[in-house]
Protein backbone atom coordinates (compact mmCIF):
# COMPACT_ATOMS: atom_id res chain seq x y z
CA UNK A 1 0.00 0.00 0.00
CA UNK A 2 1.06 3.40 -0.66
CA UNK A 3 2.42 5.83 2.11
CA UNK A 4 1.02 8.77 0.19
CA UNK A 5 -1.54 8.80 -2.45
CA UNK A 6 -2.68 11.70 -4.45
CA UNK A 7 -6.33 11.08 -6.44
CA UNK A 8 -7.72 13.34 -8.84
CA UNK A 9 -6.34 16.30 -7.50
CA UNK A 10 -7.74 20.08 -8.94
CA UNK A 11 -6.22 23.14 -7.54
CA UNK A 12 -7.41 26.47 -9.24
CA UNK A 13 -6.93 29.87 -8.98
CA UNK A 14 -9.97 32.25 -9.70
CA UNK A 15 -8.10 35.66 -10.65
CA UNK A 16 -10.17 38.71 -12.56
CA UNK A 17 -8.40 37.40 -15.92
CA UNK A 18 -10.57 34.14 -14.75
CA UNK A 19 -9.42 30.56 -13.46
CA UNK A 20 -6.00 29.60 -13.77
CA UNK A 21 -6.19 25.35 -13.55
CA UNK A 22 -2.77 25.51 -11.94
CA UNK A 23 -2.94 21.93 -11.05
CA UNK A 24 -5.82 19.65 -13.26
CA UNK A 25 -6.84 16.15 -12.33
CA UNK A 26 -3.48 14.83 -11.33
CA UNK A 27 -2.77 11.47 -9.59
CA UNK A 28 0.37 9.59 -8.26
CA UNK A 29 1.41 7.64 -5.03
CA UNK A 30 4.90 7.57 -3.17
CA UNK A 31 5.94 4.89 -1.27
CA UNK A 32 7.86 3.89 1.53
CA UNK A 33 11.19 5.00 1.47
CA UNK A 34 10.67 6.00 -1.84
CA UNK A 35 12.24 9.36 -4.04
CA UNK A 36 9.79 10.05 -6.21
CA UNK A 37 11.07 13.48 -8.75
CA UNK A 38 8.52 15.35 -10.26
CA UNK A 39 10.06 17.51 -13.07
CA UNK A 40 8.56 20.21 -15.47
CA UNK A 41 9.04 23.94 -16.11
CA UNK A 42 7.48 26.72 -14.03
CA UNK A 43 3.97 26.97 -14.41
CA UNK A 44 3.67 23.40 -14.82
CA UNK A 45 2.22 23.09 -11.19
CA UNK A 46 4.44 20.89 -9.38
CA UNK A 47 5.11 23.36 -6.75
CA UNK A 48 1.65 23.86 -5.99
CA UNK A 49 0.59 20.36 -5.92
CA UNK A 50 3.30 20.09 -2.87
CA UNK A 51 1.82 23.44 -1.57
CA UNK A 52 -2.16 21.82 -2.03
CA UNK A 53 -0.55 18.75 0.21
CA UNK A 54 0.91 21.28 2.88
CA UNK A 55 -1.80 23.62 3.33
CA UNK A 56 0.23 26.70 1.62
CA UNK A 57 -1.83 27.35 -1.21
CA UNK A 58 -4.02 31.11 -0.41
CA UNK A 59 -7.51 30.96 -0.32
CA UNK A 60 -8.87 32.86 -1.38
CA UNK A 61 -7.82 33.50 -4.52
CA UNK A 62 -7.15 29.31 -4.84
CA UNK A 63 -9.21 26.47 -4.07
CA UNK A 64 -9.26 22.68 -4.29
CA UNK A 65 -11.79 21.60 -6.87
CA UNK A 66 -11.61 18.16 -6.11
CA UNK A 67 -9.37 15.17 -5.61
CA UNK A 68 -8.02 13.10 -2.19
CA UNK A 69 -4.63 13.26 -0.93
CA UNK A 70 -4.21 10.50 1.81
CA UNK A 71 -1.84 9.37 4.15
CA UNK A 72 -2.25 6.33 5.78
CA UNK A 73 -5.96 6.70 6.89
CA UNK A 74 -5.93 10.68 7.07
CA UNK A 75 -7.11 13.11 3.69
CA UNK A 76 -4.85 15.88 3.97
CA UNK A 77 -7.30 18.03 1.92
CA UNK A 78 -10.17 17.05 4.68
CA UNK A 79 -12.26 16.69 1.61
CA UNK A 80 -13.54 13.01 1.96
CA UNK A 81 -13.11 12.68 5.91
CA UNK A 82 -14.43 14.18 9.13
CA UNK A 83 -10.89 15.13 10.08
CA UNK A 84 -9.98 18.54 12.18
CA UNK A 85 -7.61 21.60 11.45
CA UNK A 86 -5.69 20.28 14.75
CA UNK A 87 -4.86 17.00 13.29
CA UNK A 88 -3.92 18.18 9.82
CA UNK A 89 -1.59 20.57 11.63
CA UNK A 90 0.22 17.78 13.74
CA UNK A 91 0.75 15.70 10.28
CA UNK A 92 2.15 18.50 8.28
CA UNK A 93 5.70 19.63 9.48
CA UNK A 94 5.72 16.45 11.72
CA UNK A 95 5.29 13.44 9.71
CA UNK A 96 5.58 15.20 6.42
CA UNK A 97 7.94 18.08 6.24
CA UNK A 98 9.06 20.61 3.34
CA UNK A 99 12.44 21.88 2.13
CA UNK A 100 12.23 25.31 0.28
CA UNK A 101 13.83 26.72 -2.28
CA UNK A 102 15.30 29.69 -0.68
CA UNK A 103 16.97 28.82 3.10
CA UNK A 104 17.53 32.91 2.91
CA UNK A 105 14.22 33.91 2.85
CA UNK A 106 12.93 30.84 4.65
CA UNK A 107 15.18 31.41 7.88
CA UNK A 108 14.69 34.39 9.74
CA UNK A 109 17.15 36.51 10.30
CA UNK A 110 16.25 37.85 13.10
CA UNK A 111 16.68 34.57 15.63
CA UNK A 112 19.56 32.35 15.46
CA UNK A 113 19.54 28.67 14.42
CA UNK A 114 19.09 27.38 17.76
CA UNK A 115 15.68 28.90 17.69
CA UNK A 116 14.23 27.75 14.70
CA UNK A 117 16.06 24.39 14.14
CA UNK A 118 13.96 23.40 17.97
CA UNK A 119 11.22 24.90 17.01
CA UNK A 120 9.14 22.04 15.38
CA UNK A 121 10.11 19.98 17.82
CA UNK A 122 8.60 22.33 21.17
CA UNK A 123 5.56 22.68 18.79
CA UNK A 124 4.63 19.26 18.37
CA UNK A 125 5.70 18.48 21.85
CA UNK A 126 8.45 16.00 20.69
CA UNK A 127 10.95 17.42 23.15
CA UNK A 128 11.80 20.03 26.33
CA UNK A 129 13.88 23.01 25.28
CA UNK A 130 17.22 21.08 26.41
CA UNK A 131 16.72 17.61 25.34
CA UNK A 132 15.81 19.48 22.06
CA UNK A 133 18.96 21.78 21.64
CA UNK A 134 20.56 18.62 21.63
CA UNK A 135 19.02 16.89 19.18
CA UNK A 136 19.45 20.22 17.16
CA UNK A 137 23.17 20.20 17.48
CA UNK A 138 23.26 16.35 16.65
CA UNK A 139 21.17 16.67 13.30
CA UNK A 140 23.31 19.76 12.48
CA UNK A 141 26.33 17.46 12.66
CA UNK A 142 24.45 14.59 10.55
CA UNK A 143 24.42 17.15 7.64
CA UNK A 144 27.58 18.15 7.39
CA UNK A 145 28.23 21.35 9.57
CA UNK A 146 31.41 21.34 11.63
CA UNK A 147 31.26 22.56 15.21
CA UNK A 148 27.85 22.10 14.98
CA UNK A 149 27.50 22.90 19.26
CA UNK A 150 29.22 26.53 18.25
CA UNK A 151 26.95 27.26 14.80
CA UNK A 152 23.81 26.01 15.98
CA UNK A 153 24.09 30.24 18.14
CA UNK A 154 24.94 31.63 15.01
CA UNK A 155 22.53 33.71 12.61
CA UNK A 156 21.33 32.80 9.17
CA UNK A 157 23.88 35.49 7.59
CA UNK A 158 26.37 33.75 9.10
CA UNK A 159 26.34 30.93 6.50
CA UNK A 160 26.97 30.70 3.23
CA UNK A 161 24.25 29.88 0.86
CA UNK A 162 25.06 25.47 0.60
CA UNK A 163 25.31 25.47 4.51
CA UNK A 164 22.10 27.22 5.07
CA UNK A 165 19.97 24.87 2.71
CA UNK A 166 21.58 21.75 4.87
CA UNK A 167 20.14 23.74 7.65
CA UNK A 168 17.03 23.62 6.13
CA UNK A 169 17.50 20.43 5.62
CA UNK A 170 18.07 19.42 9.70
CA UNK A 171 15.02 21.64 10.32
CA UNK A 172 12.93 19.37 7.98
CA UNK A 173 14.19 16.45 9.06
CA UNK A 174 14.60 17.08 13.14
CA UNK A 175 10.88 15.69 13.72
CA UNK A 176 11.68 12.35 12.04
CA UNK A 177 9.09 12.61 9.21
CA UNK A 178 8.04 9.90 7.11
CA UNK A 179 7.74 12.30 4.37
CA UNK A 180 10.17 15.00 2.91
CA UNK A 181 8.80 17.35 0.53
CA UNK A 182 12.06 19.36 -1.36
CA UNK A 183 11.11 21.80 -3.40
CA UNK A 184 13.86 23.07 -6.12
CA UNK A 185 16.70 23.03 -2.72
CA UNK A 186 19.44 23.22 -5.40
CA UNK A 187 18.22 25.45 -8.05
CA UNK A 188 20.70 28.61 -7.27
CA UNK A 189 23.69 26.44 -6.21
CA UNK A 190 26.76 26.54 -7.69
CA UNK A 191 26.85 22.76 -9.07
CA UNK A 192 29.85 22.02 -6.44
CA UNK A 193 27.45 22.85 -3.84
CA UNK A 194 24.39 21.27 -5.47
CA UNK A 195 26.39 18.13 -5.68
CA UNK A 196 27.03 17.86 -1.79
CA UNK A 197 23.34 18.60 -1.27
CA UNK A 198 22.41 15.66 -3.65
CA UNK A 199 24.42 13.35 -1.74
CA UNK A 200 23.21 14.83 1.31
CA UNK A 201 19.96 14.14 0.88
CA UNK A 202 20.53 10.36 -0.71
CA UNK A 203 22.65 9.50 2.04
CA UNK A 204 19.88 10.83 5.07
CA UNK A 205 17.14 9.23 2.89
CA UNK A 206 19.05 5.74 2.68
CA UNK A 207 19.60 6.37 6.69
CA UNK A 208 16.55 7.70 7.72
CA UNK A 209 13.87 5.73 5.11
CA UNK A 210 12.27 8.89 4.55
CA UNK A 211 10.25 8.94 1.36
CA UNK A 212 11.17 12.23 -0.91
CA UNK A 213 9.27 13.86 -2.97
CA UNK A 214 11.69 16.15 -5.03
CA UNK A 215 10.77 19.02 -7.40
CA UNK A 216 13.09 20.35 -9.94
CA UNK A 217 12.92 21.54 -13.41
CA UNK A 218 16.35 19.66 -14.08
CA UNK A 219 16.26 16.09 -15.77
CA UNK A 220 20.34 16.22 -14.95
CA UNK A 221 19.27 16.33 -11.10
CA UNK A 222 16.31 13.64 -11.09
CA UNK A 223 18.94 11.10 -13.14
CA UNK A 224 20.81 11.03 -9.79
CA UNK A 225 18.18 11.02 -7.12
CA UNK A 226 15.17 9.79 -7.92
CA UNK A 227 13.66 6.10 -8.23
CA UNK A 228 10.72 7.11 -10.16
CA UNK A 229 9.48 10.16 -12.41
CA UNK A 230 6.21 12.47 -12.49
CA UNK A 231 6.44 14.94 -16.05
CA UNK A 232 4.28 17.77 -15.27
CA UNK A 233 3.18 20.22 -17.81
CA UNK A 234 0.61 22.96 -17.41
CA UNK A 235 -0.92 21.22 -14.48
CA UNK A 236 -0.99 18.03 -16.26
CA UNK A 237 0.57 14.98 -15.89
CA UNK A 238 1.73 14.19 -18.62
CA UNK A 239 4.17 10.84 -18.22
CA UNK A 240 4.95 9.14 -15.55
CA UNK A 241 7.38 6.09 -14.94
CA UNK A 242 10.52 4.25 -13.52
CA UNK A 243 13.08 6.41 -13.60
CA UNK A 244 15.37 4.34 -16.45
CA UNK A 245 12.15 3.75 -18.20
CA UNK A 246 11.94 8.00 -18.39
CA UNK A 247 14.96 8.67 -19.42
CA UNK A 248 15.74 5.37 -21.77
CA UNK A 249 12.45 5.25 -23.75
CA UNK A 250 10.43 8.72 -22.94
CA UNK A 251 7.18 8.71 -24.05
CA UNK A 252 5.79 12.50 -24.57
CA UNK A 253 7.25 14.45 -26.82
CA UNK A 254 7.59 17.03 -23.65
CA UNK A 255 9.96 14.98 -21.89
CA UNK A 256 11.48 14.50 -25.02
CA UNK A 257 12.17 18.47 -24.94
CA UNK A 258 13.14 18.52 -21.81
CA UNK A 259 15.36 15.31 -21.92
CA UNK A 260 17.37 17.31 -24.75
CA UNK A 261 17.48 21.27 -24.10
CA UNK A 262 19.89 20.59 -21.38
CA UNK A 263 23.57 21.46 -22.22
CA UNK A 264 25.92 18.38 -21.78
CA UNK A 265 29.46 18.34 -21.98
CA UNK A 266 29.44 15.80 -24.27
CA UNK A 267 27.02 17.33 -26.97
CA UNK A 268 28.13 19.23 -29.88
CA UNK A 269 25.93 21.19 -30.30
CA UNK A 270 25.89 24.66 -31.57
CA UNK A 271 22.27 25.40 -31.13
CA UNK A 272 20.25 23.95 -28.15
CA UNK A 273 17.17 22.26 -28.85
CA UNK A 274 13.92 23.50 -27.15
CA UNK A 275 10.69 21.91 -26.16
CA UNK A 276 8.93 23.49 -28.57
CA UNK A 277 11.10 21.87 -31.13
CA UNK A 278 9.16 18.76 -30.38
CA UNK A 279 6.13 19.57 -29.60
CA UNK A 280 2.47 20.49 -31.70
CA UNK A 281 -0.30 22.24 -30.01
CA UNK A 282 -3.44 22.46 -31.07
CA UNK A 283 -7.12 23.85 -29.78
CA UNK A 284 -9.60 20.81 -29.70
CA UNK A 285 -12.98 22.07 -27.79
CA UNK A 286 -10.91 24.59 -25.87
CA UNK A 287 -8.42 22.93 -24.18
CA UNK A 288 -4.73 22.39 -25.74
CA UNK A 289 -4.03 19.00 -27.38
CA UNK A 290 -0.21 17.92 -27.24
CA UNK A 291 1.20 15.84 -29.93
CA UNK A 292 4.96 15.33 -31.19
CA UNK A 293 6.68 17.25 -33.97
CA UNK A 294 7.03 14.53 -36.84
CA UNK A 295 9.47 16.87 -38.29
CA UNK A 296 11.71 17.46 -35.10
CA UNK A 297 15.28 15.50 -35.84
CA UNK A 298 15.45 17.15 -39.06
CA UNK A 299 14.37 20.94 -37.64
CA UNK A 300 17.16 20.09 -34.88
CA UNK A 301 19.13 18.74 -37.31
CA UNK A 302 18.79 22.19 -39.79
CA UNK A 303 19.05 24.49 -36.64
CA UNK A 304 22.98 22.93 -36.53
CA UNK A 305 24.10 24.30 -39.99
CA UNK A 306 24.46 27.72 -37.94
CA UNK A 307 27.64 29.32 -39.20
CA UNK A 308 30.41 29.83 -36.81
CA UNK A 309 31.62 33.51 -36.05
CA UNK A 310 34.38 34.05 -37.50
CA UNK A 311 37.21 35.66 -34.96
CA UNK A 312 40.42 37.27 -35.21
CA UNK A 313 42.57 36.14 -32.37
CA UNK A 314 44.59 39.13 -33.06
CA UNK A 315 42.31 41.36 -33.02
CA UNK A 316 42.22 41.51 -28.80
CA UNK A 317 38.80 43.70 -27.94
CA UNK A 318 39.73 43.63 -24.51
CA UNK A 319 43.34 42.79 -22.37
CA UNK A 320 43.42 42.37 -18.52
CA UNK A 321 47.09 42.31 -17.16
CA UNK A 322 47.00 41.57 -13.29
CA UNK A 323 43.73 42.95 -12.21
CA UNK A 324 43.73 43.47 -8.32
CA UNK A 325 40.24 44.10 -6.15
CA UNK A 326 41.08 44.03 -2.61
CA UNK A 327 38.39 44.90 0.29
CA UNK A 328 39.06 46.11 3.37
CA UNK A 329 38.30 43.63 6.35
CA UNK A 330 36.41 44.92 9.52
CA UNK A 331 34.85 43.41 12.33
CA UNK A 332 32.34 45.97 12.61
CA UNK A 333 30.69 48.76 10.44
CA UNK A 334 33.19 51.47 12.65
CA UNK A 335 35.80 49.56 13.25
CA UNK A 336 39.15 49.95 11.96
CA UNK A 337 40.12 47.63 8.87
CA UNK A 338 41.76 44.11 10.15
CA UNK A 339 43.55 42.81 7.18
CA UNK A 340 42.69 42.94 3.38
CA UNK A 341 40.18 40.25 1.02
CA UNK A 342 41.78 39.97 -1.89
CA UNK A 343 38.92 39.33 -4.08
CA UNK A 344 40.96 39.48 -7.21
CA UNK A 345 44.22 38.74 -7.10
CA UNK A 346 46.45 39.57 -9.92
CA UNK A 347 44.78 38.11 -12.64
CA UNK A 348 45.24 38.10 -16.53
CA UNK A 349 43.39 37.22 -20.05
CA UNK A 350 42.58 38.65 -23.46
CA UNK A 351 39.24 38.34 -25.30
CA UNK A 352 39.44 38.64 -28.73
CA UNK A 353 36.77 40.49 -30.52
CA UNK A 354 33.20 38.52 -31.78
CA UNK A 355 34.42 35.68 -29.06
CA UNK A 356 32.99 34.49 -25.54
CA UNK A 357 35.23 33.50 -22.68
CA UNK A 358 33.68 31.95 -19.99
CA UNK A 359 35.02 32.49 -16.78
CA UNK A 360 33.88 29.81 -14.31
CA UNK A 361 33.92 29.11 -10.68
CA UNK A 362 32.49 28.70 -7.44
CA UNK A 363 30.22 31.36 -5.60
CA UNK A 364 33.37 33.35 -3.61
CA UNK A 365 35.89 32.82 -6.30
CA UNK A 366 36.02 36.23 -7.54
CA UNK A 367 34.43 35.91 -10.98
CA UNK A 368 31.49 38.68 -10.74
CA UNK A 369 33.81 40.92 -9.27
CA UNK A 370 36.20 40.58 -12.42
CA UNK A 371 33.02 41.51 -14.20
CA UNK A 372 31.91 44.92 -12.55
CA UNK A 373 36.10 45.63 -12.27
CA UNK A 374 36.25 45.63 -15.88
CA UNK A 375 33.25 47.68 -16.34
CA UNK A 376 34.64 50.10 -13.56
CA UNK A 377 31.30 49.18 -11.51
CA UNK A 378 33.88 48.56 -8.93
CA UNK A 379 37.01 50.04 -8.52
CA UNK A 380 40.21 48.20 -9.62
CA UNK A 381 43.10 48.42 -6.87
CA UNK A 382 45.83 47.90 -9.37
CA UNK A 383 46.01 46.10 -12.60
CA UNK A 384 45.27 47.23 -16.15
CA UNK A 385 41.80 46.81 -18.07
CA UNK A 386 42.72 47.79 -22.32
CA UNK A 387 39.52 47.95 -24.05
CA UNK A 388 39.54 48.33 -27.97
CA UNK A 389 43.54 49.57 -27.27
CA UNK A 390 42.56 51.95 -24.49
CA UNK A 391 43.51 51.48 -20.81
CA UNK A 392 40.29 52.25 -18.87
CA UNK A 393 41.47 50.62 -15.44
CA UNK A 394 39.77 52.98 -12.55
CA UNK A 395 38.00 55.73 -14.53
CA UNK A 396 35.39 57.12 -13.07
CA UNK A 397 32.15 57.98 -13.86
CA UNK A 398 32.45 60.82 -15.95
CA UNK A 399 34.99 59.19 -17.94
CA UNK A 400 32.80 56.06 -18.36
CA UNK A 401 30.03 57.52 -19.64
CA UNK A 402 31.25 57.30 -23.05
CA UNK A 403 32.04 53.59 -23.31
CA UNK A 404 29.13 52.66 -21.67
CA UNK A 405 26.80 52.76 -24.97
CA UNK A 406 29.88 50.01 -26.32
CA UNK A 407 30.59 48.21 -22.58
CA UNK A 408 26.82 46.61 -21.41
CA UNK A 409 26.11 43.67 -18.48
CA UNK A 410 22.91 41.55 -18.24
CA UNK A 411 22.77 40.69 -14.78
CA UNK A 412 22.04 37.47 -13.25
CA UNK A 413 18.27 38.22 -11.30
CA UNK A 414 16.36 39.42 -14.18
CA UNK A 415 13.80 40.43 -11.38
CA UNK A 416 15.55 43.01 -9.26
CA UNK A 417 17.65 44.39 -12.57
CA UNK A 418 14.22 46.02 -13.65
CA UNK A 419 12.65 48.86 -12.62
CA UNK A 420 8.82 47.53 -11.39
CA UNK A 421 7.41 50.92 -11.58
CA UNK A 422 8.67 51.56 -14.77
CA UNK A 423 6.86 49.78 -18.07
CA UNK A 424 8.96 48.31 -20.60
CA UNK A 425 8.81 51.02 -22.79
CA UNK A 426 10.76 53.29 -20.01
CA UNK A 427 12.91 50.38 -19.43
CA UNK A 428 14.58 50.30 -22.70
CA UNK A 429 14.07 53.98 -23.82
CA UNK A 430 15.73 55.40 -21.08
CA UNK A 431 19.26 54.33 -21.56
CA UNK A 432 18.78 55.87 -25.30
CA UNK A 433 17.79 59.57 -23.86
CA UNK A 434 20.64 59.26 -21.58
CA UNK A 435 23.14 58.76 -24.37
CA UNK A 436 21.47 60.99 -26.71
CA UNK A 437 20.28 58.17 -29.08
CA UNK A 438 17.63 59.10 -31.11
CA UNK A 439 15.99 62.58 -31.91
CA UNK A 440 12.73 62.00 -30.12
CA UNK A 441 10.97 59.81 -28.23
CA UNK A 442 8.53 58.20 -31.03
CA UNK A 443 12.07 57.08 -32.40
CA UNK A 444 13.14 55.97 -29.12
CA UNK A 445 9.69 53.47 -29.00
CA UNK A 446 10.19 52.57 -32.65
CA UNK A 447 13.50 51.30 -31.80
CA UNK A 448 12.41 49.79 -28.26
CA UNK A 449 9.60 47.94 -30.79
CA UNK A 450 12.25 46.44 -33.02
CA UNK A 451 14.66 45.84 -29.88
CA UNK A 452 11.75 43.40 -28.74
CA UNK A 453 10.89 41.72 -31.82
CA UNK A 454 14.56 40.89 -32.03
CA UNK A 455 14.78 39.35 -28.45
CA UNK A 456 11.79 36.95 -29.34
CA UNK A 457 9.01 39.32 -27.74
CA UNK A 458 5.71 41.21 -29.71
CA UNK A 459 5.97 45.34 -29.37
CA UNK A 460 2.75 45.08 -28.02
CA UNK A 461 4.24 44.18 -24.41
CA UNK A 462 5.71 47.78 -24.44
CA UNK A 463 3.21 48.95 -21.98
CA UNK A 464 3.16 46.34 -19.68
CA UNK A 465 5.40 46.13 -16.11
CA UNK A 466 8.08 43.94 -15.21
CA UNK A 467 5.62 41.73 -12.66
CA UNK A 468 3.49 40.43 -15.88
CA UNK A 469 6.32 38.59 -17.49
CA UNK A 470 7.86 35.13 -16.46
CA UNK A 471 11.31 35.02 -15.96
CA UNK A 472 12.25 34.15 -19.48
CA UNK A 473 11.07 36.89 -21.02
CA UNK A 474 12.23 39.45 -18.60
CA UNK A 475 15.88 38.31 -19.11
CA UNK A 476 14.83 38.51 -22.49
CA UNK A 477 13.51 42.57 -21.91
CA UNK A 478 17.24 42.84 -19.71
CA UNK A 479 19.04 41.94 -23.29
CA UNK A 480 17.21 44.07 -25.11
CA UNK A 481 18.23 46.70 -22.91
CA UNK A 482 21.81 45.70 -22.98
CA UNK A 483 21.24 46.00 -26.87
CA UNK A 484 19.71 49.37 -26.73
CA UNK A 485 23.29 51.43 -27.15
CA UNK A 486 24.11 49.28 -29.40
CA UNK A 487 27.25 47.91 -27.39
CA UNK A 488 30.21 46.15 -28.57
CA UNK A 489 31.00 43.95 -25.75
CA UNK A 490 28.31 42.69 -23.09
CA UNK A 491 29.45 40.86 -19.48
CA UNK A 492 26.89 38.01 -18.48
CA UNK A 493 26.79 38.13 -14.86
CA UNK A 494 24.89 34.12 -14.27
CA UNK A 495 22.34 35.26 -16.99
CA UNK A 496 20.73 31.93 -16.59
CA UNK A 497 21.36 30.37 -13.51
CA UNK A 498 18.33 30.29 -12.28
CA UNK A 499 16.52 29.69 -15.25
CA UNK A 500 14.36 26.67 -16.59
CA UNK A 501 16.33 24.22 -18.66
CA UNK A 502 13.80 25.05 -21.27
CA UNK A 503 13.95 28.65 -21.12
CA UNK A 504 17.66 28.40 -20.01
CA UNK A 505 17.80 27.21 -23.71
CA UNK A 506 16.03 29.93 -25.46
CA UNK A 507 18.26 32.53 -24.33
CA UNK A 508 21.20 30.50 -24.76
CA UNK A 509 20.32 30.21 -28.12
CA UNK A 510 19.12 33.81 -28.27
CA UNK A 511 22.60 35.13 -26.79
CA UNK A 512 24.59 33.30 -29.78
CA UNK A 513 22.23 34.19 -32.62
CA UNK A 514 22.19 37.87 -31.39
CA UNK A 515 26.59 37.67 -31.26
CA UNK A 516 26.56 35.96 -34.67
CA UNK A 517 24.54 38.99 -35.79
CA UNK A 518 25.76 42.05 -34.52
CA UNK A 519 29.48 40.67 -33.73
CA UNK A 520 29.30 41.12 -30.00
CA UNK A 521 32.13 39.99 -27.22
CA UNK A 522 31.19 38.45 -24.08
CA UNK A 523 32.58 37.59 -20.97
CA UNK A 524 30.13 34.99 -20.10
CA UNK A 525 30.13 34.32 -16.28
CA UNK A 526 29.11 31.03 -14.66
CA UNK A 527 29.35 28.17 -12.13
CA UNK A 528 28.22 25.72 -14.74
CA UNK A 529 30.91 24.16 -16.87
CA UNK A 530 28.33 22.44 -19.26
CA UNK A 531 26.93 25.84 -19.95
CA UNK A 532 29.92 27.65 -20.42
CA UNK A 533 30.91 24.99 -22.62
CA UNK A 534 28.15 25.36 -24.96
CA UNK A 535 28.27 29.63 -25.23
CA UNK A 536 32.67 29.77 -24.46
CA UNK A 537 35.29 29.75 -27.16
CA UNK A 538 37.99 30.00 -24.44
CA UNK A 539 37.85 30.18 -20.63
CA UNK A 540 39.05 30.77 -17.42
CA UNK A 541 38.47 28.78 -14.05
CA UNK A 542 38.65 30.57 -11.12
CA UNK A 543 39.20 29.38 -7.49
CA UNK A 544 40.41 32.02 -4.61
CA UNK A 545 40.58 35.27 -6.71
CA UNK A 546 43.01 33.70 -9.24
CA UNK A 547 43.36 32.20 -12.56
CA UNK A 548 44.03 28.59 -11.66
CA UNK A 549 43.16 27.35 -15.46
CA UNK A 550 42.51 29.00 -19.02
CA UNK A 551 42.74 27.78 -22.88
CA UNK A 552 40.58 26.77 -25.63
CA UNK A 553 37.46 25.31 -23.59
CA UNK A 554 37.19 21.83 -25.32
CA UNK A 555 40.66 21.33 -24.30
CA UNK A 556 40.06 22.89 -21.13
CA UNK A 557 37.11 19.94 -20.58
CA UNK A 558 38.69 17.14 -22.54
CA UNK A 559 42.22 17.51 -20.07
CA UNK A 560 41.90 19.65 -17.13
CA UNK A 561 45.28 20.07 -15.91
CA UNK A 562 43.78 20.90 -12.18
CA UNK A 563 42.49 19.43 -9.75
CA UNK A 564 39.95 22.18 -8.91
CA UNK A 565 38.46 22.00 -12.92
CA UNK A 566 38.14 18.43 -12.60
CA UNK A 567 36.17 18.43 -9.70
CA UNK A 568 33.81 21.31 -11.13
CA UNK A 569 32.89 18.87 -13.83
CA UNK A 570 32.31 16.05 -12.04
CA UNK A 571 30.18 17.86 -10.26
CA UNK A 572 28.38 18.42 -13.41
CA UNK A 573 24.80 16.01 -12.87
CA UNK A 574 24.97 12.59 -14.56
CA UNK A 575 21.78 11.77 -16.77
CA UNK A 576 23.02 9.59 -19.10
CA UNK A 577 20.93 5.72 -19.66
CA UNK A 578 24.18 4.01 -18.51
CA UNK A 579 24.91 5.96 -15.30
CA UNK A 580 21.17 5.63 -14.51
CA UNK A 581 21.21 1.64 -15.25
CA UNK A 582 23.83 1.28 -12.68
CA UNK A 583 22.82 3.28 -10.16
CA UNK A 584 19.41 1.83 -10.14
CA UNK A 585 21.31 -1.90 -10.31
Amino acid sequence: MALLEIDNLKTWFHTRNGVVKAVDDISFTVDKGEVLGIVGESGSGKSVTVHTLMGLVPQPPGRIEGGTATFGVTDLLNTSLNISPATQRALRGKRIAMIFQDPMTSLNPYLRISEQLIEPLLIHGLADRETALKKGVAMLEKVGILDAAERVHSYPHEFSGGMRQRVMIAMALITDPEVLIADEPTTALDVTVQAQILRLLKELQADLGVSVIFITHDLGVIAELADRVVVMYRGHIVEQGDVLSIYDHPQHPYTKGLLACRPRLESTFKVLPTVSDYLDETEVDGRMELSENPDAAAHIESLQQVADPKIDENDLHLEVNDLQVHFPERAGIFSAPKGVVKAVDGISFTVARGSTLGLVGESGCGKTTTGRAILNLLMPTAGSVRFAGQEIAGFDAAAMLPLRKQMQIIFQDPYSSLNPRLTIEQALTEPMAVHGIGRHHAERRDRAAALLNEVGLEARFLRRYPHEFSGGQRQRICVARALSLEPEFIVCDEAVSAMDVSVQAQVLNLLKELQLRRNLTYIFISHDLSVVKFMADTMAVMEGGRIIEQGRAEEVYANPSEAYTRRLIDAIPRDSVDFIRERVG
